[in-house]
């Protein structure tokens, strides 16, 4: 392949750093914009950062340095996002500023500096759906909405089928499964996303959207509450803290190596038949929460129960899991990492790391909200 100037927004973080790295090990030149978020990069430039990629200190709020971010780049990367369901429901203007304005802006940057990227590349996100799909015995395939809330208060967390009442069993969530945001974080992601396809319709460039399911792996954030699942159950567990889990620990969800998701990015970047599309990328395999956890303890060697707390979190949904046959069909991804081979590579990284448990607090700032109950 041709060799590629790319920029990389958030390429400081945990999924744009391992793409830049496989951006440079192919050959490519690659530029990274960050404004590293003291809440992601307290320490500053991170360490793992590639000396061979072109750093620009950044935010995508700032139209001006988008503008000459964007110049002379042939494809561009947006991951760059605040992240972080509950935090986003009582820091609405800063999630709306950075995901839907801050996309906005590398729009109108591409459009003012007369840019012509060949492809753009955006980070989507699984929390979109809202709750994933399911099966009801009498009524077929449904795709419910948020669950009540006073069902939630009298702890019944089983989703219920909208039409009979019936109790429903989960299934794979795919491409068409209506659209439901239950959070802020959610409903960002969505504009993210539906902006920067329209805007390639629009003007002749492909898109690709990659719907992201839960991620896990090396250069997470360890020390941000608001983080992956993983990274927050291993800040505790690196502290001596039982992991703390919402409701009873059986909601599903699709948990996927950073490796795979590295993978989808490049395909992305070289295979047209994904071209306009949005892709779900995950493992396809369902898990529980609880099963995450008890399976990072034993990675890490630490035998920790985990404390299932019966309270439930504002905009959390019960299961949803990936059907990646789309991305399988149009980008050629096929997930490599296994749960268990991805699980042991986080613990070793883990053993190099500190973290600080900093969940009690995030919990505090919930209940302050009335986001937990």
């Amino acid at each position: 392949m041709t060799r590629k100037k790319v920029l990389v927004t958030g390429g400081a973080g945990f999924v744009g750093s391992h793409t830049a790295d496989a951006l440079l090990q192919e050959g490519h030149c690659v530029r990274i914009l960050d404004n590293l978020s003291e809440q992601v990069h307290s320490a500053g430039i991170p360490t793992y950062l590639a000396r061979d990629a072109e750093f620009m200190s950044g935010d995508v709020r700032d139209l001006e340095r988008l503008c000459n971010a964007v110049r002379g780049v042939d494809v561009i990367y947006h991951f760059a996002a605040a992240v972080g369901v509950g935090q986003s429901m009582y820091q609405i203007a800063h999630y709306t500023a950075v995901n839907i304005q801050g996309t906005a802006n590398l729009l109108q940057a591409i459009l003012d500096t007369n840019a012509q990227p060949e492809k753009i590349i955006v980070a989507s996100s699984m929390s979109i759906y809202g709750e994933g799909k399911y099966r009801c015995d009498p009524c077929g395939e449904v795709a419910p909405g948020p669950r009540p809330a006073d069902q939630l208060k009298n702890k019944q967390w089983d989703t219920l089928c909208p039409n009979c009442g019936s109790r429903l069993a989960p299934v794979a969530t795919d491409e068409s499964k209506p659209l439901q945001c239950t959070s802020i974080y959610a409903l960002s992601k969505k504009d993210q996303e539906g902006m920067t396809l329209l805007f390639g319709r629009t003007y002749g460039i492909p898109v690709v959207a990659l719907r992201y399911f839960n991620i896990y792996g090396t250069r997470q954030a360890l020390s941000n509450p608001y983080t992956g699942v993983a990274a927050i159950f291993a800040s505790r567990l690196m502290n001596g803290n039982a992991p703390v889990v919402f409701e009873d620990g059986r909601q599903m969800r699709d948990f996927v190596s950073v490796h795979d998701i590295v993978q989808a990015n490049m395909l992305a970047l070289t295979n047209s038949k994904a071209d306009g599309r949005a892709l779900n990328v995950g493992s396809g395999r369902a898990v529980t929460i609880g099963e995450i956890a008890a399976e990072l303890g034993k990675a890490l060697g630490v035998r920790m129960p985990m404390e299932i707390t019966g309270k439930f979190r504002a905009g959390d949904v019960r299961h949803c899991f990936a059907d990646i046959s789309a991305s399988q069909r149009f980008l050629g991804y096929r997930p490599r990492v296994t749960l268990k081979e991805g699980m042991r590579e986080l613990a070793q990284w883990l053993q190099e790391q500190e973290a600080k448990d900093h969940v009690d607090e995030a919990m505090q700032r919930l209940a302050v909200h009335g986001l937990v109950a």
